[in-house]
This record gives structure tokens, sequence and C-alpha cells, in this order.
């Protein structure tokens, strides 16, 4: 299936490449070189590239790292960038936030891990808890024990972990705990339009549920939702049972053991989607604006403000706008935050931070055009970044969590 793995950087360094059934040339990288080079935004190729000799690429990106996996003959390409995202997160889970210093940093980890989440190419071990049976996590005060004892630095083990010999791969047996708890964390992304009177022409949802599971035993959950309908494009850990899911939209499964993410969903018309309590869907902040690109009288203001919020404010509130390629330059004033214009990209960032309830601020200012110009060949583009903590806009709720099978206590 996967006959090499490359790990890339945004400078087209190869970090990492690990072959099975044979050597892939780096030539094969070409493809995606030219398609980067074609592109505005480099980090926006396609997930799929067909390269030389029969070799399809398939690739995902975080944080500026490419993951390209080069396969010949048939593969299904959903499970490959499946497999791909499921390294990204071991990798985070071992060494904490991807970057190209961190990859470096744990190199050999990094190589011992690959060795066990692929078997000739096919995927074996993608669990994170198997997986830290198998290779122990690094650690400060181990690595300084085997730099003076020069012992090598992987954590390889020599046994065999109990996980799997059992029918549930996904979790080891014999886990024991004194505290017996459980987390599970519902995060909504809101991908929505907006017309100038701030009015939704679209909005859709993008939801998870990350868990943090430390329960003794096989556990055995079942988690409902009020009203779990209008969840479309699931998709469900190995562990959930597919079938009850389809019959009683419930999730039925034996947990990993650790950190995993459960279940993931969309709701693509939030617009007609209605809450548990009857009321229709509305975002919880309000962008007004006033943009005119015309000669000397160019001109910017903004302002934001937080909607039915219940009195909660919002986080990491940011505005950008991004301006067509005739302006030179930007020159603002703000009454919260900061803001800052690349004349690169022509992107005016606007850093509000937190955004109070009552709270109004505005950024104003004067747009100047290059020599010559007296009008924009574009509108410009105003996207809005932020974070509700504790609230779903949808309004989905957990309703029921059920526990059976062997634990003392569940917290």
């Amino acid at each position: 299936m996967i006959r090499s793995l490359f790990i890339i950087n945004k400078d087209r360094e190869i970090l990492i490449e690990k072959h099975w059934k044979s050597i892939t040339p780096k030539s094969v990288l070409d493809s995606i070189y030219e398609g980067q080079s074609k592109l505005a935004n480099p980090m926006k190729i396609p997930p799929v590239i067909e390269s030389s000799n029969n070799i399809i690429l398939i690739n995902v990106q975080k944080n500026g790292v490419f993951f390209v996996a080069a396969c010949a003959g048939e593969a299904p390409p959903l499970l490959i960038v499946e497999f791909l995202n499921q390294v990204i997160f071991i990798f985070e889970d071992y060494f904490g936030p991807l970057s190209e210093s961190v990859i470096l940093e744990n190199i050999v980890y990094a190589f011992e891990i690959l060795d066990e989440m692929l078997d000739n190419g096919f995927p074996l071990a993608t669990e994170s808890n198997i997986l830290k049976e198998l290779i122990k996590p690094p650690k400060f005060l181990r690595s300084i024990t085997e730099a003076v004892t020069g012992r090598p630095a992987g954590g390889v083990v020599s046994t065999l972990p109990v996980g799997q010999l059992t029918n549930t791969r996904w979790r080891r047996a014999g886990v024991r705990y004194a505290n017996n708890e459980a987390f599970f964390d519902v995060v909504e992304r809101i991908n929505a339009i907006i017309d100038r009177s701030g009015n939704v022409l679209l909005a859709e949802a993008e939801g998870s549920i990350d868990c943090v599971v430390h329960l003794s035993g096989m556990p055995d959950l079942t988690l409902s939702f009020n009203n779990s309908r209008p969840l479309e494009d699931v998709g469900l850990h190995p562990c959930v049972r597919y079938l009850r899911w389809e019959k009683q939209r419930i999730l039925s499964f034996v947990p990993p053991d650790g950190k995993f993410r459960l279940f993931t969903y969309l709701i693509h018309n939030l617009r007609q989607f209605l809450r548990p309590d009857g009321h229709s869907i509305s975002l919880p902040i309000a962008l007004r604006h006033n943009i005119i690109i015309k000669g000397a009288n160019s001109r910017i203001e903004l302002s934001v403000s937080p909607k039915s919020t219940a009195g909660k404010p919002l986080e990491k509130v940011v505005v950008n706008v991004i301006m067509p390629p005739e302006v030179s330059s930007v020159n603002v004033t703000t009454s919260l935050g900061k803001s800052t214009f690349d004349a690169t990209t022509k992107t005016l960032v606007w850093d509000v931070g937190l955004l109070e309830t009552r709270s109004y601020p505005s950024l104003k200012g004067t747009i100047t055009l290059q020599s010559g110009c007296t009008q924009a060949s574009a509108a410009p583009l105003v996207t809005v970044q932020f974070e509700f903590p504790k609230t779903l806009v949808s309004g989905l709720r957990v309703a029921r969590l059920d526990l059976h099978a062997e634990v003392r206590t569940l917290m």
C-alpha cells in the first residue's frame, strides 16, 4: 500500500524519509513542488497528486510540515489520508505541538514509531496507548541517563504489549487506576458567510469529540445526544459499534486507554438547524464594515461586538482583511487590540484579543493605492476568527453517558 513516507518542510527540505517495500527516489516529490509553485498559497496543494512511474502521492499538512505517502498501484486515498492524520496525532501525543524543530529533536523516536505503525507498508499499530507500550515516550531525565550511559536514545521495549493479544486491538489489557476518570470535550468549528448587512448566507459546523479516558479493566460506554439527526458525514473511531450508531444514533464503545478522538461530524445547513430550545442558530459575534476603495478617498471602518453570548466573553478574536493588489499601504487606529499590515500579502490583521460583553471595539483608517490606480480590481475579503469556550453554536448536547463493566469509580 504505502511504499515510502516523506516528511518535508515548507522550504522543500526532507526532514524524514522512510521506505518499506522499496526505495522511492526523491525525484517523485518534484510533482508536489511543481504544484506548489503554481499556487498563490503553497499550503493548499491538492491532497492527491500523480507522479512519475505510476506513483501516487497523498499528502496532509500541519503547521507547515507536509506528510507525503508514496503509493504504487491501487490504494484507497481516504485510508491513506486517515493514516497520515493519525501519524500527526501520535507525534503530537508523544512530542507536543507539531513543528519542524520538534520532529528533528525527536527524529529517533519518530523512526521507531513509524516502524511500529506500518508493517510492509500496511497500517498495523495505530493506537497511542498500544504504541506507548511498545515505545516509551521521551523523557528529559531518561535522556540524560541514556546520554551518560551511552545507550541509544530510543525507547523500544523488549516485550510484546498485552493489548496486542486481546480482541480489542485499540486497548491494552490489565489496565488499573486508583482514580478512574473520563473527560469528553465537544469542539465545534463554525464556517459562515455573512453579507454586508450581517445576514448569514451560509453556515456549517465541523465538530469532534475528543476524549481522555483513564478507566480500569475493560469498560463499555454508551453515549447519546439530545438531537443527533442533523449530524452528517460522521467519522467514527474503530472502537465504536457501527451498527448501533446506524440504527439508534448512539455511540457504544470500549474506549482506548488515554487520549483519542471518538467522533467527528458535519452540520451542512446550519441556518435551517433549530436548537433543542426551538430557537434558530445565531452567530455569537457581529461584524460591521465600511470599506471604500476609490482614489484618494479610500478608507476603512470596522467594528465587532458580541451577540447572544449569555454574558460570556469571546476569546482570541482576530479580524483579517485581504486587500486587492492595488493597495500599497494602510494606516489605521484601533480602540482595542493591535493591527498590522503585510504589504507582501496585502493583509490587514486586527488582533482584538478578548471581547467582553458590551464591548464595541472599532478600527478606522485610510487606504493608499499604488501610483496611477484610482480603483481596485477586486473587493476586499474580511474574515473573523474567534473562540467561544464552553458553548456549542449548534446547541448539540450530550444527553446521557452510561458506564458498564468493571470500574470502581467514574469521575
